[in-house]
């Protein structure tokens, strides 16, 4: 179990969207407008960039619609295949009709909810717990599950009636194929029953996700989702060693004078400032809290970071500072934790797996990983793990590679494309 290695991720993209009434009148739900695309290739997109390779669509309403955009995924880069059932269907069927195109283990997206997310982090914590099913989940009052402190899912009440009910599941789910196999055809299940049925049994497990997540089950939440999708040119970075030479190792940056810039790291940020690209900083400043740093000193410091930059044209929109002493590992926001990228996509409405983060340590890609962002590496792949290594879009020793690789991706993604 510890060798499984997923590929396949499977969409439940089958409903009459009723609640999205007149817009699902002659468009399925999952191909409603976003920002000039339908909603169901971002979930796409975010699946391509984490590494899947196919896709089943398991349609029903105004399937047609959706194998006319999608086609067989040829040209997306992705193997797109489709499971077609009557539009009465319920969730279980739809997918227990599909067994025989299912992989051993897969993941399973409801075609209406949009979250970051690294699926990597979803499947060690699948292997980890051993369990049939695990899926992620939020903090919510009135919500659907109850969790142990083990991360097992005590009861799961799709009716929201019973007690403790303290977390909500978000439709991103690591699936052992067995389990469709507990799906009872004749009774045209939801396949919310099995989740119950899992959790009677101890077989699922709850991967507890810091971020926020966005819905298009409703023309307000469709509204809000649009505006949080839309792909803004904003990339995050890390400061020392990336923008400016680190002080010794042991030291800190203490004072304006103390700093300066890495001209030609600049000069490569500044060619994504003239199409348009702004800036955001995320950084750890441990001098905070040993006391080699005051507020002021850090606000001097950063007040001549932005004017500096900005004579080239890279314009800092915020500055994020993790203070907490570099020995707090448990701090959220002090990196390798997600911390402030989460705060950076609360603040800015800042779609975190449309966005990558330049930084030149392990724990800045690590961190990049754990908030579900795209990370590029100013350094050699050799410095990070495997895991990290299989992570990060790009590694180079040179800014300039990592800035043009963000103008050609945009460019291509902005356009429709992979």
């Amino acid at each position: 179990m510890q060798n499984v290695k997923i590929s396949q991720a499977v969409v439940l993209a089958g409903g009459l969207g009723t609640r999205l009434l007149p817009l699902t009148r002659e468009t399925p739900k999952p191909m409603v407008d976003v920002n000039g695309k339908p909603f169901l290739w971002y979930l796409l997109h975010q699946l391509k960039i984490q590494g899947i390779s196919k896709v089943l669509l398991l349609t029903g309403y105004l399937h047609q619609k959706i194998f006319d955009y999608f086609g067989r995924g040829e040209a997306l880069g992705l193997e797109i295949s489709y499971s077609q059932g009557d539009v009465e269907w319920d969730t279980g069927r739809r997918l227990y009709r599909a067994f025989h195109l299912l992989d051993e283990t897969f993941f399973l997206l409801y075609s209406d909810n949009y979250v970051n997310y690294n699926l990597a982090v979803l499947t060690e914590h699948y292997l980890a717990q051993q369990c049939l099913l695990s899926l992620l989940v939020v903090p919510k009052k009135n919500g659907n599950i109850a969790l142990t402190s083990e991360s097992k899912v005590a009861c799961y009440d799709s009716k929201r009636q019973k007690e403790g009910l303290d977390y909500v599941e978000l439709g991103f789910m690591c699936v052992n194929k067995s389990v469709v196999s507990m799906i009872n055809d004749a009774e045209n299940q939801s396949f919310s029953r099995i989740l119950q049925q899992l959790a009677d049994i101890g077989q699922l497990s709850a991967y507890l996700t810091p971020q926020q997540y966005h819905s298009i089950s409703d023309p307000v939440r469709l509204s809000y989702t649009a505006e949080f999708l839309k792909h803004k040119k904003l990339i995050l970075l890390d400061r020392d060693g990336t923008i400016n030479i680190k002080a010794p190792k042991g030291s800190y940056i203490t004072s304006a004078k103390q700093f300066e810039v890495i001209a030609d790291n600049v000069a490569a940020l500044a060619s994504l400032g003239q199409i348009g690209f702004r800036f955001v900083v995320i950084t750890n400043q441990a001098g905070l809290a040993t006391g080699d740093l005051s507020e002021h000193q850090l606000a001097a410091i950063h007040e001549k970071m932005c004017r500096e930059l900005a004579k080239t044209g890279v314009y800092i929109d915020a500055v994020y500072v993790a203070g907490a002493h570099w020995q707090d590992v448990q701090d959220f926001d002090r990196k390798p934790n997600p911390g402030l990228f989460l705060k950076a996509s609360y603040d800015l409405q800042l779609c975190l797996s449309q966005t990558w983060y330049i930084g030149d340590d392990s724990r800045d890609m690590l961190a990049a990983r754990n908030a579900g962002c795209r990370g590029l590496f100013l350094g050699s792949p050799d410095e990070l793990t495997l895991p990290l290594q299989e992570f990060i879009d790009l590694a180079s020793l040179n800014m300039a590679s990592l800035t043009d690789f963000i103008a050609k991706e945009y460019n291509h993604e902005s356009h429709g494309h992979w």
